[in-house]
């Protein structure tokens, strides 16, 4: 019986931190967030370890800029692939909305309002994507 257990393989990481080099660090086996996930801004904390699941879908973001302009839309943005996917709005320490664009809300830091930092399509209650180039991690 001890055998059979020895053989058994350690888990390999999922293959989406495995094709994205550049967060495996961030990437815990199970898919989900080994660090706490901060504004890039003010260090305030949007999600604690284990919160979120990473994930790749191309979205596009509007650049960097306060809330109110965020919220205006337009402008020039960001293709962002790697993202953290968080399935409960409740999960989150510390994240705004802004108002509809068309029907998408835009995330950004509740404390200094800077974002957008990720993205929630109306459509689908249960998904909103923090783009892992728009926060940083402790």
């Amino acid at each position: 019986m001890e055998a059979a257990a020895a053989a058994v393989p350690a888990p390999s990481p999922p293959p989406s931190a495995a094709a994205a080099p550049g967060s495996a660090e961030l990437v815990c086996a199970e898919g989900r967030n080994l660090k706490a996930v901060l504004c890039q801004r003010c260090g305030s904390r949007v999600l604690l370890p284990g919160a979120a699941t990473f994930t790749r879908r191309e979205l596009l973001l509007p650049a960097m800029r306060k809330k109110a302009a965020a919220a205006a839309g337009g402008g020039s943005g960001d293709v962002v692939r790697e993202h953290w996917l968080v399935r409960d709005m409740f999960s989150f320490e510390n994240v705004g909305f802004t108002r509809d664009v068309g029907n998408v809300k835009f995330l950004v830091c509740a404390d200094c309002e800077a974002g957008p930092i990720g993205w929630h399509c109306l459509d689908d209650k249960d998904s909103f994507y923090v783009a892992l180039e728009r926060v940083a991690h402790e």
